[in-house]
């Protein structure tokens, strides 16, 4: 496996981006050790998406450290991990996924994600994000308006807190609270997107840096009648009021070593380097393969007290609102490195294929 050369910053085979003061502790990417194939599992698709049976969240924070590893290198090779029927509170949540971060090497300056809209001594912590449709109807909880209401179902397609300079690599969410029918989410996988592209397409796009930018979120904050949080939300970096940060366009996940694409229609603004007329075909292309490629997705249909945890970092996932009943749950999102890029890094298929 190639190792990152975390102390070069320049061109011809360096690493791109990332900040010195939120790197990851890898050197290079984390072997599976086989300790979960005991358990019965299934790819949903070929791309992206597993499925535990008899595997419980906390039953794995009573086990050693090793199975909580090889969990995190399974979720970041198949991009999002589904467990039926979890018995797990939102505080064994938590403690999950501090565990799960710290196993897959994220800095020491990492933490959970406070959300910027989450409302300050939250009966459930600062560190839990509630999703619930109910709320979202009486205008109030954490809504995530990411777009301008849209009759397109696939206007929702987001990574999480992109936004952020430090943004999430792993997120966990149970719901508990769920419509008869309705409510699917979709996931994507940035792998196979980046596998997508030609080979001078994937050249050109590496050069380039994107921004993502959701200060819409201080209007949400005003409608919501809470003060936005300015302090520190799981990093010393993610601080203040200016909710915008700059990313590689194609990032390297350092526990698979490998590439994937890193826009998303919820936070993703603009292309930096080019015309505005350039970002915006180049943009609307790169959401094509990820709305309209339904073999790079997988479609989840949530039971009551099922979990998933997906890789922010090469996945992008979509809520589907077509339901009335309520549906609610908690949402845990641990912070990664600053996003970077190693050109000696592969991609997922050519890795798979060697």
């Amino acid at each position: 496996m190639p190792a990152f050369d975390h102390d070069s910053d320049a061109f011809g085979g360096s690493i791109i981006g990332g900040h010195p003061d939120s790197r990851s502790q890898l050197a290079q990417p984390i072997a599976y050790t086989g300790s979960l194939d005991r358990f019965t599992q299934a790819d949903i698709t070929p791309v992206i998406g597993r499925e535990y049976e008899g595997l419980q969240i906390r039953d794995l924070l009573k086990w050693d450290d090793v199975m909580i590893r090889d969990l995190a290198v399974t979720i970041s090779e198949r991009g999002v991990v589904f467990l039926r029927d979890q018995d797990v509170t939102p505080v064994e949540m938590k403690d999950f996924m501090e565990r799960l971060t710290e196993l897959s090497g994220c800095p020491k300056s990492s933490g959970l994600h406070v959300h910027p809209l989450t409302e300050e001594g939250s009966e459930l912590g600062d560190q839990i994000s509630v999703i619930s449709s109910a709320k979202q109807k009486k205008g109030g909880g954490l809504t995530h308006q990411l777009s301008d209401v849209s009759r397109f179902a696939s206007t929702g397609w987001h990574s999480d807190i992109t936004f952020e300079k430090v943004p999430s690599d792993y997120a966990m969410l149970k719901i508990h609270t769920l419509p008869a029918t309705g409510g699917d989410t979709l996931w994507a996988s940035g792998y196979e997107i980046y596998d997508r592209l030609s080979i001078p397409m994937r050249s050109f796009l590496e050069g380039l840096t994107a921004t993502h930018d959701a200060n819409f979120f201080h209007d949400e904050a005003a409608r919501l009648g809470n003060p936005l949080r300015k302090g520190q939300r799981g990093s010393p970096l993610n601080q203040g009021d200016d909710l915008k940060a700059v990313h590689p366009l194609v990032r390297t996940n350092p526990v698979t070593g490998w590439k994937s694409v890193y826009v998303n229609k919820g936070f993703t603004k603009r292309i930096n380097g080019v015309t505005k007329d350039e970002s915006d075909v180049l943009l609307a292309y790169l959401f094509n393969l990820v709305t309209q490629n339904h073999d790079a997705q997988v479609r989840f249909r949530w039971r009551k007290n099922d979990c998933a945890i997906w890789d922010n970092r090469s996945t992008l996932h979509c809520a589907t609102y077509d339901y009335a009943a309520d549906r609610a749950g908690d949402r845990v999102c641990s912070l990664g490195e600053a996003p970077f890029l190693d050109p000696k890094s592969s991609s997922r298929r050519d890795a798979l294929d060697a």
